[in-house]
């Protein structure tokens, strides 16, 4: 049977809220981000684009280049309301769906044309989520998620774009390789040195020669290029939750320690939802004394997934928590109420420091793994008598990797 993949996604989705909540910003210049000159933009509107302004810009140097925008610090759980909202008219109107991060969807219609036209169940569903939450949408359909993505960047602002089973590869031929899902700047850089700028280019040459190129990534970019992606949409679960617990070999009453331990596991779980593009709204502290009395406390935060917010709410639950003079068997941690999303979306006060720092975090961990308590070898303390960074060396031998910040169409 012939798939039909609905991609959807909220136009700025951070300037349209705020548009949504204060009315004279409509038509305005409107960037959404970090205050201070050393702040990054979350999202900016369509107003900005033309003066070079994206997401992941520094504020300071997005000021410069528009200085009449209006800047807004943000609040990430005023987005995360709307965004229910959205998946909610969704959820009732398609039989599966994916949610992809905050503000983006997929929906597979495969097999819905015996009953009703696709292209119009998705025009009305567009419509609806239009009309209920009162932000805009546009959304991509074809026989596969790539193709459906891209159609949804060609829809914007606020339209629609359907390409036809088949056409896929002709729809791609013309648009510059940076269009497709895949292509950093890197890659970019040196498809470009090979005088490669357009997708038609790639679908001319041989599979073969492309794997040569750029190796298993050459073979899955021509692929693409191709418009062939038979990847799933992976079904949405409203709560899911990732924990960690430990039980302590020996009952203890060391206050210190139980700290350093929660602590641990809350930098293990925030890295675990950031390289599985999760966020949590949800933490809780578990407590378990040598009675098997069995306590715990949880916290609604806006969406994150960043260390710095995620570890002092822990360390203060477990300081509620623990009220008891008697030793204790077990701690835990759990983050709940996940959703798809990057990490930094969140983060209206970070400074492009702070961004790197986590991506170099995650990289070091990535390459040296953990301990074996299953602890990072790299902390923001030294909790648990970890090394810090500076005694390690250099692993990147120079400057750490950095990553495009994702960008908020």
């Amino acid at each position: 049977m012939d798939r039909t993949i609905l991609h959807m996604d909220l136009d700025t989705f951070f300037v349209s809220v705020e548009r949504l909540i204060e009315p004279r910003l409509n038509n305005k210049p409107v960037l959404v981000g970090g205050i201070g000159d050393r702040g990054v933009v979350a999202a900016c509107s369509y107003e900005t684009r033309p003066y070079g302004i994206h997401s992941g810009m520094p504020m300071k140097m997005a000021r410069n280049l528009c200085p009449e925008a209006t800047v807004i610090r943000g609040n990430g759980g005023t987005y995360s309301d709307h965004s229910k909202v959205v998946t909610e008219i969704i959820k009732e109107t398609v039989p599966i769906f994916e949610k992809a991060s905050i503000d983006e969807f997929y929906a597979d219609l495969s097999g819905l044309d015996k009953f009703h036209s696709c292209h119009r169940m998705a025009s009305e569903l567009r419509q609806r989520i239009k009309r209920e939450s009162g932000l805009p949408i546009s959304f991509g359909l074809s026989a596969n998620k790539l193709v459906s993505k891209v159609a949804t960047g060609v829809a914007k602002p606020d339209n629609e774009k359907r390409v036809e089973q088949g056409d896929e590869k002709d729809f791609l031929a013309p648009m510059r390789i940076q269009k497709i899902p895949m292509v950093g700047d890197k890659t970019a850089q040196v498809l470009n040195d090979l005088g490669i700028k357009y997708v038609k280019t790639i679908q001319d040459m041989p599979m073969e020669m492309m794997g040569k190129v750029l190796g298993k990534n050459g073979i899955a970019l021509w692929n693409r290029a191709n418009g062939r992606d038979d990847s799933p949409i992976v079904p949405f679960h409203e709560r899911k939750s990732i924990s960690n617990e430990r039980t302590f070999g020996k009952d203890t009453g060391d206050v210190k320690l139980m700290r350093e331990m929660i602590r641990a596991m809350a930098e293990n779980l925030a890295y675990q939802l950031r390289i599985g593009e999760k966020l949590t709204s949800c933490i809780s502290v578990k407590i378990r004394y040598s009675d098997f009395n069995t306590v715990s406390r949880q916290l609604k935060i806006p969406y994150t997934s960043a260390d710095h917010i995620l570890i002092p709410q822990v360390e203060r639950l477990f300081d509620q928590l623990h009220n008891r003079r008697m030793m204790v068997r077990l701690v835990g941690v759990n983050f709940s109420d996940l959703v798809g999303g990057n990490y930094q979306i969140n983060l209206f006060d970070d400074t492009e420091e702070k961004l790197n720092l986590y991506q170099a975090m995650d990289y070091i961990r990535n390459r040296y793994g953990t301990d074996k308590r299953g602890n990072s070898i790299l902390s923001w303390g030294t909790t648990l008598g970890i090394p810090s960074i500076a005694s390690m060396g250099n692993p990147f031998n120079g400057e750490p990797p950095i990553i495009p910040a994702h960008r908020n169409a």
